[in-house]
């Protein structure tokens, strides 16, 4: 069942990781997220093959390079459901990340992922910007990110896409 845990945390930043660059009309997304081991993780067995199972599970991540309209990104935490086949997993889940001044921004995402021996290994999100608070509010956005696990079940995810904020 530890397996398909480690997939299912490639979803995480899915959705999230950000370094934004100004630029006229959308604004450029290059971030990149450490993320920790899932905690806390639930796996249930569906039951009809051996490693079938499905997962919810919640994630933290803190951003080691990021900034979205000259605000740093800080930490967030994402929150997910995945479908595990053996070494193989699918999913979607939301990413709630908070910026150094304390607004926050709110993606929805949807991951695939890979693991050997009970740790993600690699794999991709697809994240969409659904809102935000304060100087974020009306923020939209959208991009990908890739994966790449750890022996101790965290990840690290580089992310790229753009964003716009309604004035």
């Amino acid at each position: 069942m530890r397996t398909l845990i480690g997939v299912a945390a490639l979803g995480v930043l899915a959705s999230a990781g950000i370094l934004h660059a100004q630029t006229a009309g959308a604004a450029k997304v290059n971030t990149q997220w450490k993320c920790t081991a899932p905690n806390p993780a639930h796996a249930l067995p569906v039951g009809d093959t051996a490693d079938h199972a499905y997962v919810v599970q919640q994630v933290k991540c803190t951003a080691t390079k990021g900034e979205i309209a000259g605000v740093m990104d800080k930490e967030g935490t994402a929150t997910e459901f995945a479908e595990a086949n053996g070494d193989k997993g699918t999913g979607h889940g939301v990413f709630i990340s908070t910026l150094a001044n304390g607004d926050k921004i709110t993606y929805s995402y949807t991951f695939t992922g890979v693991s050997s021996k009970k740790v993600l290994q690699s794999g991709s999100n697809k994240w969409t910007m659904t809102g935000g608070t304060g100087r974020f509010k009306g923020i939209t956005g959208s991009g990908t990110c890739s994966a790449k696990g750890a022996g101790d079940g965290s990840a690290v995810f580089d992310c790229m896409g753009t964003y716009t904020v309604a004035k």
